[in-house]
């Protein structure tokens, strides 16, 4: 079965000033203030993913000391710190690999740790491994625009359209990442200081034709991005979508 990988070392500074006191998947959501990360970890227990990597930098005592070895939310745990001296959700994942919690026999799932899905990662996975992919991408149809878009001829206003949906397919954070490519990922880094994993490793592969697979799906999803979305986040919704894995 694939490991689990999420991504909680950032700061956060889009979430000023809680994240002063917080690290940003540790906020609480829900009716039951459960920290955010709670829910993903739970998600990928419910999904069948036992075997769990964190990748710690910012105040990773807080999320260690909550989660522990993982037993109370059964799966098993393993924590990794990033390098201090690299940036980006790349090298993250790179460290992991050269610290040998990844290897190149398994696959990864990869989760950013400020999305909020139910997304079925089973199914997923199944998807994956039927599409002989090496790497699945989780795409969303229709990008939910926060703002009103305006629609402009001559220098007139010929249309405004509030908050509309714009019909694309959107990348949600949730990759699956066969744990050769992790190879390419460490070539990939030997000539940068900075690498993302979406930004640098994902276009990468492309332009490599590698066998980059979609997978569509209609699911419930929120990106937690800023305190601006985390006020916004409406408790209802989360409880209708995911209360059922804290109480499974």
């Amino acid at each position: 079965m694939v490991t689990g990988v999420i991504l909680c070392g950032g700061e956060g500074s889009r979430f000023r000033p809680l994240t002063h006191y917080l690290q940003k998947t540790m906020i609480p959501v829900g009716r039951m203030e459960k920290p955010l990360l709670e829910y993903i970890v739970r998600l990928m227990a419910y999904h069948g993913i036992k075997q769990v990597a964190m990748l710690v930098c910012y105040k990773a005592e807080q999320i260690m000391n909550y989660f522990g070895d993982g037993s109370s939310f059964d799966v098993e745990i393993t924590y990794i710190r990033d390098r201090p001296d690299k940036t980006g959700n790349g090298w993250a994942l790179l460290n992991a690999y050269e610290q040998c919690a990844l290897t190149r026999k398994e696959p990864v799932l990869v989760y950013y740790g400020d999305i909020l899905s139910d997304i079925d990662l089973a199914r997923m996975y199944r998807s994956h491994i039927r599409d002989e992919a090496e790497a699945t991408l989780a795409l969303a149809s229709g990008y939910h625009v926060p703002v009103g878009v305006a629609e402009v001829e001559d220098g007139r206003v010929r249309k405004l359209t509030e908050k509309p949906t714009i019909p694309m397919l959107i990348s949600i954070g949730v990759t699956i990442v066969e744990g050769e490519l992790l190879e390419d990922l460490r070539n990939l880094g030997r000539s940068a200081d900075k690498l993302d994993i979406m930004g640098d490793f994902i276009p990468y592969l492309i332009r490599e034709r590698r066998q980059i697979q979609a997978y569509l799906h209609n699911s419930f999803w929120y990106d937690v991005a800023s305190t601006e979305r985390y006020e916004k986040l409406d408790k209802k919704t989360l409880e209708e979508h995911l209360d059922r894995l804290l109480f499974k």
